[in-house]
């Protein structure tokens, strides 16, 4: 089976993970502080603190801000769900917000002006597919509203444009991710006040860790601050420090084949529109494709994996999962459901090659075909 993401690890990450178990340093560490500086310096940024998923990211991001109970946050419909229980874990309510369009489906600037009250006190921007939002626009916005900006970056690592938006970018380490630590995520700031406090709260709140009071033969330790488990350990920085190495080369590779992607798909397949048109700074972390009125998704998921290829979607809006259609009743955003409704992503990861491209694209075309023939006829 053709996976639509599939890490790329060897002997390199094995060799890593030796080291750190010979040297018998599992829990937060110097590999921990290793990753955090290079991840940083990627990023250009002065720092960085790491931890164990994207999601704990954004839920520090937001609890360092102080957003809380009474306060709203503008989130898309169009992510992972993790952006929007961030949300519910400060004890704020998320409040959703449509897409631009088909074509940019990214959050409206326009749809986020008439959703604002004057509880709103922060915006999590999702860099859908690794494209990234437009960055003056949303400040512009933010500015005027005196609003938190807060970047959930988990499509988008190796771009340095990215955690320069507002308060904070969340990145995420997943296992389809652009690189992985097989879970793991970080935050970047460029305000080193929320950094401390994120860096202090990500350990129950304790004023050090393990490592410093090993070092400084002193096992007091004070907490003045609710904090929470949110360590990154030593093995999955190990990775980390090995697959931040590639990333650069991997995001050329995976903008090489979206770019061949899209030349084949507009010859063999005029039907299907990919969102993205127009130059865009991007990770490339997804290939989404949209496909047209006339075929029904599921034939088509079905033929491509009768052919030995995965697909998936990105993503089911948020808004009309149980738990949220239960807490946030009567919303209806037209542009994200109808493209929540056609769209299917193809494989793409720095594995693939030019002739897997032509193959996924020829599937593609014959599966559009066998589904019309199939409404058709019914």
């Amino acid at each position: 089976m053709l996976l639509v993401s599939e890490p790329v690890l060897g002997v390199p990450e094995k060799a890593a993970l030796s080291k750190v178990i010979d040297s018998g340093w599992l829990t937060m560490g110097e590999r921990v502080r290793a990753f955090e500086e290079a991840f940083a310096a990627m990023h250009g940024a002065d720092d960085c603190v790491a931890v164990n998923s994207c999601t704990a990211a954004l839920h520090l991001i937001l609890h360092g801000l102080g957003i809380g109970p009474g306060d709203e946050v503008l989130v898309p419909s169009l992510t992972f769900v993790a952006t929007v229980n961030a949300v519910l874990y400060v004890g704020a309510t998320p409040v959703f917000v449509d897409i631009e369009s088909e074509d940019v489906p990214l959050m409206s600037v326009k749809d986020a002006e008439a959703r604002c009250t004057p509880r709103t006190r922060a915006v999590i921007l999702v860099h859908f597919a690794g494209y990234l939002a437009h960055k003056e626009e949303w400040q512009a916005f933010a500015s005027v509203r005196g609003l938190y900006i807060v970047e959930d970056a988990a499509h988008a690592p190796g771009l340095k444009e990215v955690g320069t938006f507002g308060a904070g970018a969340a990145f995420s380490f997943y296992g389809n991710k652009n690189m992985t630590t097989a879970e793991g995520g970080a935050v970047i700031s460029r305000d080193p006040e929320l950094l401390e406090t994120i860096r202090q709260a990500r350990g129950h709140g304790m004023t050090t860790g393990t490592r410093q009071r090993l070092n400084s033969r002193t096992p007091q330790y004070d907490v003045t601050m609710l904090g929470f488990n949110y360590r990154m350990d030593e093995m999955r920085a190990a990775i980390g420090l090995v697959q931040l190495r590639n990333l650069q080369e991997w995001n050329d590779v995976r903008r090489i084949l979206v770019a061949l992607y899209r030349r084949l798909i507009a010859t063999r397949c005029p039907d299907i529109s990919m969102p993205f048109s127009e130059p865009r700074t991007s990770a490339y972390h997804i290939m989404p494709i949209l496909l047209p009125r006339y075929v029904n998704r599921q034939d088509v998921i079905d033929e491509m994996r009768a052919q030995g290829i995965q697909t998936t979607i990105h993503y089911s809006p948020v808004h009309q999962m149980t738990l949220y259609r239960e807490r946030c009743p009567g919303v209806h955003l037209p542009r994200t459901e109808d493209f929540a409704c056609r769209e299917l992503t193809i494989p793409l990861h720095p594995q693939i090659t030019s002739p897997v491209v032509e193959a996924v694209v020829d599937a593609l075309a014959s599966a559009l075909t066998k589904s019309a023939r199939a409404g058709a006829a019914a």
